[in-house]
């Protein structure tokens, strides 16, 4: 199917010939929408969508959508790619804001038919040295909202007491738990995946003396950690894991910026039960033990992590994985998630 054909329906005039006494009629042909089938949603681009420094969105373009046009959606940051397959794809924006707003708009979109469609949101994240790597790529488990609650500042509670409360009236909106099945099969197709890794990252690593923080970049899943808020420091994430642990979810093991409001906009509209989160670790959460929080904020040149080429590269090699396995075996997987074999 040609992309051009997501254009508003073609409207076709037919005129009789001159000297018959016949009104000249106007009929209209709609064209029907794309069937997606799997949507792949990134937050961001550095530069142009091929041929340079690749964010979050070119490698998923490089693979999919290199000979697509690009179709405008009215309220959507940027334009939509389809490939002939029933594989599309869009940078939505950074921010709970700005992403759910241009998902919201996709969805809407009535040139796009996304009633059987699974969606992979993916991007690059944080991740708590206790927990993860530089480099790996994570399936979320859970996606929490970390906004959404009272704070108070550590001297105005009881010495060493959470500052944290849950509001109520947001437990609809503030915790969702992605489809297990879907997250065994995702684990079950990539876990094996071969991931890169760079010279600049195995060295940063040794900075940390936690075991999983020098670990290879290797393929997991957990708690995803929604905040607008770029929190840093081990008082932040022990307050992120207190509140994935309050919630019920699993450990928190990435923080991002847009999942649970995304997730909340599919689930409105199409359920929740084909969303999926895939997120690549790029920093840590917090300093080691020789740094300051605000120094690991704002680094000296030279003393970032490294490894962001690499860890965009490896979450596209995942996620196409499981793109590619569900668009291979659609007669199985467009009527829900298959069972997993024991």
């Amino acid at each position: 199917m040609s992309i051009k054909s997501l254009s508003w329906g073609t409207v076709l005039f037919v005129s009789l010939a001159s000297g018959l006494g016949t009104t000249v009629q106007a009929a209209e042909t709609v064209t029907a929408p794309v069937k997606v089938k799997v949507f792949a949603a990134s937050m961001f681009e550095i530069g142009k969508n091929t041929g340079d420094r690749a964010g979050e969105f070119q490698h998923w373009y490089e693979r999919y959508w290199k000979d697509s046009e690009p179709v405008a959606v009215k309220g959507a940051l940027n334009p939509v790619y389809c490939d002939g397959d029933g594989v599309c794809g869009s940078v939505l924006g950074m921010g709970k804001v700005s992403s759910s707003a241009s998902m919201q708009a996709i969805l809407l979109d009535p040139n796009l038919d996304f009633s059987q469609a699974y969606f992979i949101i993916s991007g690059v994240a944080g991740t708590p040295p206790a927990r993860g790597t530089i480099g790996e790529v994570n399936w979320g488990s859970w996606v929490v909202d970390y906004d959404l609650g009272h704070r108070w500042a550590p001297e105005e509670g009881e010495p060493g007491a959470p500052t944290f409360m849950p509001r109520k009236g947001y437990e609809a909106v503030r915790l969702f738990r992605l489809n297990p099945d879907l997250v065994t099969w995702a684990m079950r197709l990539t876990a094996d995946t071969p991931l890169k890794d760079s010279d600049a990252a195995r060295a940063y690593r040794q900075r940390y003396p936690q075991e999983a923080a020098r670990r290879a970049p290797f393929v997991g899943a957990g708690t995803h950690m929604t905040g607008d808020t770029f929190f840093h420091g081990p008082g932040m994430s022990e307050q992120a894991q207190y509140i994935a642990k309050l919630y019920g979810a699993d450990d928190y093991v990435i923080t991002e910026m847009e999942a649970a409001a995304i997730t909340l906009v599919i689930k409105r509209l199409h359920g929740d039960d084909r969303v999926m989160s895939l997120r690549g670790a790029v920093n840590y959460d917090q300093g080691n033990p020789n740094e300051t929080t605000l120094q690991h904020l704002d680094p000296a040149p030279g003393q970032t992590a490294g490894g962001f080429a690499e860890t965009v590269e490896n979450v596209a090699a995942v996620g196409s994985r499981m793109v590619d396995h569900i668009v291979g075996n659609w007669d199985t997987w467009q009527a829900g998630v298959p069972a997993p074999s024991k």
